[in-house]
């Protein structure tokens, strides 16, 4: 900020030594022209002189220190507007852009898709080069994951987080231009289902990534963070007041936490609302919502103090701010790192409550409003922006369905943003032709060849919208059939080879989606129409989904046999 201190401030003239007046702001010193000259008649005559010129030029001093004044009050507006007025309702939103897909969307496309519908933040799981190739010079901001897989030899050896530093952030800053603000190093590591399996690994991994980024210049710029599970911390009597962290890894937090801090990151904490309510079927449903404006609150609602919380989310959040409170670490700044509502896969998660949910939060965001012990929303990556059918599903089929847009960039639903306007689709998109594998229709659906089938087909593609209250799940014998022989024909890329099932299976052109059910048609990888970010997208693109190919070459060399047999 520019100090006004001193704006109009004029240093005297002595007799010895004569200075024209100077003004000052800040660090720029202005001083009148024509200073004395050698052979002046006398410093009397040359002071009274001076002193008349001095007069004259006042008024304009005047207007230029007015002028000075209000130029220095636009700078400061201009340099502290992101700071000072970060409480302020906002435009801009964050998400997760998972890779784990079959078919991916082209990287150009889907920072085009993120750009368009106003995301200036982006967190990948894993450095994947097509998507960080995408994201240089696009304006986006990038946390970028270390996976856990990678935490022991980090925190093994600095050299090793020295190499990972120099080839997933030095290169992609200096060579592509990409925007990267965090290394999130690991992803929930002390989550109770790993057993402690990454907690003495986690904070080694921290303090050397945090001293590669030092050596390779990039400490100022990039900072690291550990996304972490809401198991981290709890509350003994269900009020956010009496958060605290989990016994057994309190020690091991403090110390996290206080290097975190000490580094200037921040603190990345996940929360699942739909978890919550998956996991326990006596959760109350309102309570894991955003309650609309107006409306009464849940009767799950928990009183604390003076604050009645309404919504899991604000009482989960505030949790661990009073933990960390607790143990004098409440100056870190908390982000959310992922949250989310699935659209499939489960009973609980359709396009409805995704709506729902995520209309809520999109509200929260953009109003900028927090919680009541952070009342400015901090920022909120939200899970996720596209689906991945090639996800684990050890947390259920909803896994693979936490998009806000389909596999191809298409909203799965209508959301609201900043001054009302609507989610846009991806641009650019190009689809394998117009065909689908189905159920032959002179066939028996008795068969006794379909059982093999089908799970085979499941196996080497994503049949998770078939389960109990999916989008898939009233689909009759046939067309459950047919769903799988498609899923797994899209897949393979429409090859004709991929749609021969013991003589079962037949291709055809007409459409066989019903209902809530779509059958899908995949993206064409190899061709597809560029936004614009480089001509070398392309050739790029079409490699993602090489080490894909040769696993469905596995599976239809599997085929075959499974024909022959």
């Amino acid at each position: 900020m520019l100090s006004l201190l001193g704006a109009n401030t004029i240093r005297s003239a002595t007799l010895a030594r004569f200075r024209p007046p100077t003004l000052y702001l800040g660090r720029h010193q202005f001083r009148p022209a024509n200073p004395p000259v050698a052979g002046a008649h006398n410093i009397k005559t040359y002071a009274a002189a001076q002193h008349v010129r001095w007069c004259a030029t006042v008024p304009v001093i005047k207007k230029m220190a007015a002028a000075l004044r209000a130029l220095a009050v636009l700078l400061w507006v201009a340099v502290a507007y992101p700071v000072v007025f970060r409480a302020r309702p906002v435009q801009a939103l964050a998400a997760n852009w998972g890779t784990r897909v079959l078919h991916p969307l082209p990287g150009d496309i889907t920072v085009r898709l993120l750009r368009d519908n106003g995301f200036d933040k982006v967190k990948l799981f894993e450095a994947d080069p097509n998507a960080l190739r995408a994201l240089g010079h696009s304006g986006i901001q990038v946390m970028l994951g270390l996976p856990n897989e990678l935490l022991a030899s980090v925190a093994a050896s600095v050299n090793a987080a020295e190499q990972w530093v120099i080839q997933n952030v030095s290169t992609y800053v200096s060579k592509y231009g990409v925007d990267i603000r965090y290394v999130a190093v690991g992803n929930e590591p002390f989550l109770k289902s790993y057993k402690g399996k990454f907690e003495a690994a986690t904070l080694p991994a921290v303090q050397n990534v945090q001293a590669a980024l030092v050596k390779a210049g990039l400490a100022r710029q990039v900072h690291v963070t550990v996304p972490l599970n809401a198991d981290v911390y709890e509350s003994g009597d269900g009020r956010p007041s009496s958060g605290d962290f989990r016994p057994d890894i309190a020690g091991l937090m403090v110390s996290l936490v206080r290097f975190i801090l000490d580094n200037g990151g921040v603190l990345t904490i996940n929360i699942y609302p739909f978890l919550s309510l998956d996991a326990d079927p006596n959760f109350p449903v309102d309570y894991a919502y955003f309650p609309s404006p107006g409306a009464p609150p849940s009767q799950a609602s928990v009183q604390d103090g003076g604050v009645l919380y309404t919504n899991v989310f604000d009482a989960n959040y505030d949790t661990l701010i009073a933990a960390l409170e607790k143990h004098g670490l409440g100056a870190i700044p908390v982000v959310v790192g992922e949250i989310g509502w699935p659209t499939d896969g489960d009973k609980n998660a359709n396009v409805a409550n995704a709506q729902r949910f995520n209309q809520g939060l999109f509200d929260r965001i953009v109003a900028g409003k927090g919680t009541p012990r952070r009342p400015r929303m901090p920022d909120v990556y939200v899970f996720a922006l596209l689906d991945e059918d090639n996800k684990s599903v050890d947390p259920g089929n909803f896994e693979r369905h936490w998009g806000v847009f389909n596999y191809d960039g298409s909203p799965k639903y209508p959301l609201r943003l900043a001054n009302g306007r609507s989610i846009v689709p991806a641009k650019g998109v190009r689809y394998l032709s117009k065909q689908w594998c189905v159920l032959r229709p002179d066939a028996s659906a008795t068969d006794p060849a379909i059982a093999g089938a089908v799970g085979y087909s499941c196996e080497y593609s994503d049949c998770t919208s078939l389960g109990a209250g999916s989008s898939c799940g009233n689909l009759d014998a046939r067309a459950n059939v047919s769903y799988a022989f498609n899923q797994f024909f899209q897949a393979a890329n429409q090859q004709k080879a991929a749609c021969k099932f013991n003589n079962l299976s037949v291709v055809t052109t007409t459409n066989p989606s019903q209902g809530t059910c779509r059958f899908e048609i995949m993206i064409d990888t190899g061709h597809h129409e560029l936004t614009g970010k480089s001509p070398s997208a392309a050739p790029r693109v079409a490699s993602s989904s090489s080490s894909w190919s040769a696993v469905l070459l596995l599976g239809l060399v599997g085929l075959t046999t499974l024909v022959v047999w």
